[in-house]
């Protein structure tokens, strides 16, 4: 019996999250299945985090003890040729017992796209949010930069557990143009909280259409209130880039 890790990627676009749930599609109920077919006999995968319904992946981290007689490649093998089109397991490694892949995370790496286009794209709609009136990168990466630094997130997100903490030390954050019209956020921290990122890149993406201050988003990363434009991103713009653990 061995402790492995994976790293998947998938497409969250069909999948109702991360999380395994009753009576409709998610990336854990799918991968499980999978296991069970492989002799897996647990009741539940760890995972480093849980993705919302729509919201992708490419380094999302998860772990499982399995009895396993053939090397990792062979199993990673395994896994992908049972797997679905809109799930892959990018590497599969054993680690040493104990490990788990949410506790033991020092980092999460998230990514945001938008394009800013008055005609919707079909092609780019299942992985970034149109936006329309375009935006200025200067006011965005501005308002980025407020974010660097310990914060109580408190009115831009939930904690994952019932009262916890929403204090969230984030280690960069910035936009980028990938090329005209297209953006890229990209920000990490040592956690997050729920819908923090979508709530952060909606006012950011405000501030670059000049409707918000960025004085009044900074107030209000101080103070804790909930003044500003209240609004949400789209789910499918969001990608889970990378998890950082200490290297071994």
């Amino acid at each position: 019996m061995a402790l492995y890790k994976v790293t998947l990627a998938y497409d969250g676009t069909d999948f109702y999250g991360f999380q395994r749930q009753a009576q409709v599609r998610t990336v854990q109920n799918e991968f499980e299945k999978i296991l069970k077919k492989l002799g897996w006999k647990d009741n539940s995968i760890l995972a480093a985090g849980r993705t919302d319904a729509g919201v992708h992946a490419s380094r999302q981290v998860i772990s499982f003890s399995l009895d396993w007689k053939h090397s990792s490649e062979s199993l990673r093998n395994a896994i992908n040729a049972h797997l679905p089109f809109d799930i892959a397991a990018v590497h599969v490694g054993e680690v040493h017992i104990g490990f788990n892949p949410r506790y033991d995370a020092l980092a999460r790496k998230y990514i945001y796209r938008i394009y800013c286009q008055e005609v919707s794209n079909p092609l780019l709609n299942r992985y970034a949010w149109q936006v329309w009136p375009t935006v200025d990168l200067q006011f965005m990466q501005k308002a980025a930069g407020l974010l660097i630094g310990e914060h109580d997130f408190a009115s831009f997100g939930k904690p994952f557990q019932k009262n916890g903490t929403t204090i969230r030390k984030v280690i960069s954050a910035d936009w980028s143009q990938l090329k005209e019209g297209h953006y890229l956020f990209c920000i990490i921290a040592n956690a997050f909280l729920y819908h923090l990122v979508r709530r952060l890149v909606f006012l950011m993406v405000r501030i670059g259409q000049g409707r918000i201050l960025t004085r009044d988003f900074g107030d209000e990363l101080k103070v804790q209130t909930s003044n500003l434009l209240p609004g949400i991103a789209p789910a499918y713009g969001l990608e889970l880039a990378q998890v950082m653990y200490e290297k071994t």
